[in-house]
């Protein structure tokens, strides 16, 4: 798959070399080559590079697993609330891949607990979907809203019983009981 940066239409289309460079740094992201990386930061390398679908170096370390690389972006200026294309930001896609210490790692730099994509789906709304009991444990602890809806008027509750999530139903029903009346 060919990715390209980003453009904005005042800025000229890189040339096919830069393209290649491009290509390759996103891949050392999704593999979690950190030490690679950090070179190319000290250097100059934009920290919220992204990619032809918008996916931030962070969004894509984040999605991928590389707690390291993810860190290394931060310290290096990675903005944990950039939305791909689709309004989606890391916070979400750590959520719905169920990385505690991911969903951890991003709330402690600033990710938005309550930071909905488009629709008004939350990243407690994704976990609590796919059963990610220890991430729905987690930001609930840092304060997600078990009573937030999203534009269709769905809370998490409501999304982790329509998927048929087998334990999160529990835990968020809990957490809607005992918000005060």
């Amino acid at each position: 798959m060919q990715e390209d940066i980003s453009q904005d239409a005042s800025r000229p289309v890189p040339d096919a070399e830069t393209i290649e460079f491009a290509q390759k740094v996103f891949d050392l992201v999704r593999a979690g080559d950190t030490q690679r990386l950090h070179p190319l930061l000290e250097q100059g390398l934009p920290a919220n590079l992204r990619n032809h679908k918008g996916d931030s170096l962070l969004m894509l370390a984040s999605y991928h697993g590389h707690l390291d690389t993810a860190r290394l972006l931060l310290d290096f200026g990675a903005d944990p609330a950039l939305c791909n294309d689709q309004g989606q930001a890391p916070l979400a896609g750590a959520a719905y891949k169920g990385d505690a210490a991911m969903v951890a790692l991003l709330l402690e730099r600033g990710a938005d607990v309550e930071g909905a994509m488009p629709g008004g789906r939350t990243a407690l709304m994704m976990a609590a979907m796919f059963n990610r009991c220890e991430v729905v444990d987690l930001l609930l602890c840092k304060g997600a809203r078990a009573d937030a809806r999203d534009a269709g008027g769905l809370t998490a509750l409501d999304v982790a019983r329509i998927m048929g999530a087998p334990d999160t139903p529990q835990q968020v029903a809990a957490a809607l009981e005992a918000l005060p009346s």
